[in-house]
């Protein structure tokens, strides 16, 4: 796969997502860095886009807060939440922070084929009536030769996920997702 992606999306990858340099693996982070690749030259979304269009449909039209914004902050969550797991319960619960680094990157890199754009506003297109993010997630991931603990997380860290058991890794990433979601979503209802 690596050989049909443009090195201009590797380049727009690299740049969207400065923590990559967190994942150790090098084999993992350039199978991650490749997903994201794969998924900006599938979509009709610009990384330019990423940095202005809201992270969510479900908060209404005049939502602010960015899909980078969002996507970015979830991952350092994460990365600081793994952390302390790995402090308190290193020998009884560990975390494989290189796991949850890549899926929490990866958590919602199918958006980029479930978003389009309708006269300057993000809409759920066609493919992403159909599929949602964490299935196309999970075949871009899986196009890539992301492991199965990484793609788990993808599948995993939305509502989709409540109907299977999650990995630790995958519990941290979605409760990062959804603790930087609700609330936004309670405050837009008063």
């Amino acid at each position: 796969m690596n050989n049909q992606i443009d090195q201009k999306f590797k380049q727009n990858a690299k740049q969207l997502w400065p923590e990559l340099d967190w994942i150790n693996n090098s084999e993992l982070r350039e199978k991650t860095l490749n997903t994201w690749a794969l998924a900006l030259q599938k979509s009709v979304l610009t990384p330019e886009d990423l940095n202005v269009i809201p992270f969510t449909l479900l908060c209404g039209p005049d939502f602010k807060v960015s899909f980078m914004t969002h996507k970015r902050a979830v991952v350092h969550v994460s990365k600081d939440c793994g952390e302390q797991m790995n402090k308190f319960f290193i020998n009884d619960l560990p975390v494989n922070m290189d796991v949850l680094i890549a899926g929490a990157i990866l958590a919602d890199v199918g958006k980029l084929l479930e978003y389009e754009l309708k006269e300057g506003k993000s809409i759920q297109g066609n493919y992403g009536k159909y599929l949602r993010h964490p299935f196309s997630g999970v075949s871009l991931a899986e196009m890539c030769e992301v492991p199965a603990e990484v793609c788990h997380i993808i599948a995993t860290h939305a509502g989709e996920g409540n109907m299977v058991k999650r990995t630790t890794e995958a519990y941290i990433v979605h409760h990062a997702d959804f603790m930087t979601f609700e609330p936004f979503r309670e405050r837009l209802k008063i």
